[in-house]
């Protein structure tokens, strides 16, 4: 099934709008509870010894490539880092799960509300849209950009 340029727009919109709304509050959710999240960093098994730079540099990421999405230019490598910080806190989550006795919750806001498998499940769905957004954007096979990378 082939989509046409306008749906290809209108879910690229989506994606980054969903992106942009799920970093910012996390990000301003981090910062509000900064010294909490900063503990509950500290009580990770995988994150000790990198609790500072974690804690800081997470929601500083976060709101970098929500800044990044919303200028068209700069929207395919934003995908790409949100497509990355997701496959990131994936990952953490996996091993936090299935090799760690101890599962300290760092989320902050509604997030906080979900068992870790339903948090696992949320971000496999948020790094398929950022997969899907990075198809809409990336290079066509004769090496032109995605007239989608500039449009708005």
């Amino acid at each position: 099934m082939k989509i046409n340029s306008k749906h290809k727009n209108i879910l690229l919109e989506l994606i980054c709008m969903l992106f942009i709304l799920l970093f910012v509050y996390a990000a301003v959710s981090k910062f509000l509870i900064f010294d909490e999240f900063k503990i509950q960093i500290g009580q990770s098994p995988v994150l000790t010894a990198y609790t500072s730079w974690v804690a800081f540099g997470v929601p500083t990421i976060e709101i970098l490539i929500s800044l990044a999405l919303v200028i068209p230019k700069f929207r395919l490598p934003a995908l790409y880092a949100a497509f990355t910080l997701m496959i990131m806190f994936t990952t953490y989550i996996f091993i936090i799960l299935n090799f760690s006795d101890f599962i300290p919750c760092s989320c902050g806001g509604v997030l906080e509300k979900l068992d870790w498998t339903e948090h696992l499940i949320f971000n496999i769905f948020f790094v398929v849209l950022a997969f899907i957004g990075v198809m809409i954007l990336s290079p066509q096979k004769n090496g032109n950009i995605s007239k989608y990378a500039y449009d708005t």
